[in-house]
């Protein structure tokens, strides 16, 4: 089985790998432009390579070898590109494709670490092309593939077609990108979450257990901690630029404002999505990231030429929000989620008492590094004296022994 999976992935990436070229290619990609393509690409396969070997090691509950290969590609980076940066001999600029060698050089080093651990547990390994196999793993994994590459046009094409679009459009994507880094940044809080409810899913409902409890106990833990950041993001959004850039902050302030309530949508697209998932409709989840891909094109065709990096930003937030609606009506209808009046009370009061109280502290002058403990500590009482976060339900939610 291994080897047949072994050689899925090859012809996997040899797909991946032309696709990329041929779309960079049709879109004026030329040169340079194609080599640091080429090395990026390269480093994707990698990873995708250490991910999948890593499922093997935890498989078979290696946990420990497993959580040193889930840095092992980082500290080697890390030291990479320091390296680069200070200890080199001769002063001058840092190419953007150092780094991504640097990335190569740490990805390759973690695959092939990763590759003799999973050998040793195998016995060695004998890569054999097996047609019949080799189909039958592509025809299975087929509707998720397309999921994630439909989700990809959604949330990738805003920075590609900001700077296919414009005439600045390196200006403008890179604008674009300094308020994208710190969304993405805060995404992966909610993708770690969606792994954690996925397997939680998938035994109830095997079971036939209730999942709604579960559902909305996850659905107000997200929007307490979401809220909070993007009400911190939003009204604060030129100090956070701040903290990490120092040219064109005024311009990717008020992008980043906007995406920021992204974060927002895309978590509780991981809640609902993941209970989706879990139940393997993956055909209503492919029409809904459809559906999203044509709309955000749709948006950003015409909002880039009129808001340049904050129209993207626009078309993002409204794609992910309609997504993030039109998943939880799904869930609720097929599996009878209703909030509770008195929840979703608490809910606009929660917002309300955030809003208000970011209003003042921005109207008293109060600084972000003041202001963004303030905040957090509003939101974590009011969650708390609102019932949005009831401890005795995530006790009971994560089973901790001795205090039912």
């Amino acid at each position: 089985m291994w080897s047949g999976i072994v050689a899925a992935r090859s012809l996997l990436a040899v797909l991946y790998s032309v696709g990329i070229f041929a779309a960079a290619w049709l879109l004026g990609y030329r040169g340079g432009q194609l080599e640091l393509l080429g090395i990026l690409v390269l480093n994707q396969v990698l990873v995708s390579t250490i991910l999948y070997l890593r499922s093997n090691i935890a498989g078979s509950q290696r946990y420990a070898q497993d959580s040193l290969l889930s840095v092992l590609d980082r500290v080697l980076l890390i030291g990479i590109s320091a390296w680069l940066l200070w200890g080199r001999v001769h002063e001058g600029p840092f190419p953007i494709a150092w780094f991504a060698w640097a990335q190569t050089a740490a990805y390759g080093i973690t695959a092939v670490v990763a590759l003799v651990l999973v050998a040793q547990r195998a016995g060695g390994l004998r890569p054999r092309w097996d047609r019949a196999f080799t189909f039958s793993v592509l025809r299975q994994s087929f509707p998720f593939a397309l999921l994630v590459l439909l989700m990809s046009f959604y949330y990738r094409t805003d920075s590609v077609m900001l700077e296919r679009m414009l005439p600045d459009g390196d200006l403008q994507a890179g604008i674009y990108a300094q308020g994208f880094r710190f969304f993405e940044a805060f995404n992966m809080l909610g993708f770690l979450f969606a792994g954690l409810l996925l397997p939680m899913y998938s035994r109830m409902l095997k079971e036939k257990t209730d999942v709604g409890p579960l559902t909305g106990l996850a659905l107000r833990l997200v929007l307490v901690g979401t809220l909070a950041i993007a009400i911190i993001g939003s009204f604060y959004a030129k100090e956070v630029m701040d903290l990490r850039y120092h040219e064109h902050t005024a311009e990717s302030a008020p992008a980043f404002a906007v995406l920021i309530w992204c974060f927002v949508g895309v978590c509780i697209t991981y809640i609902f999505g993941t209970l989706i998932t879990a139940s393997g409709d993956l055909r209503t989840l492919n029409k809904l990231a459809a559906g999203g891909m044509v709309l955000n094109i749709g948006l950003n065709l015409v909002l880039i030429p009129k808001g340049h990096a904050l129209g993207a930003a626009w078309a993002s937030l409204i794609t992910q929000g309609l997504m993030a609606v039109a998943q939880m009506v799904v869930a609720a209808k097929r599996y009878s989620l209703r909030p509770a009046v008195t929840q979703v009370l608490a809910l606009v009061a929660f917002i309300s008492v955030l809003l208000l109280l970011a209003w003042w502290l921005r109207i008293e002058g109060i600084t972000l590094l003041k202001a963004a403990p303030i905040l957090a500590g509003t939101a974590l009482l009011a969650a708390l004296l609102t019932g949005l976060l009831p401890p005795k339900a995530i006790r009971n939610a994560i089973h901790l022994p001795g205090r039912r």
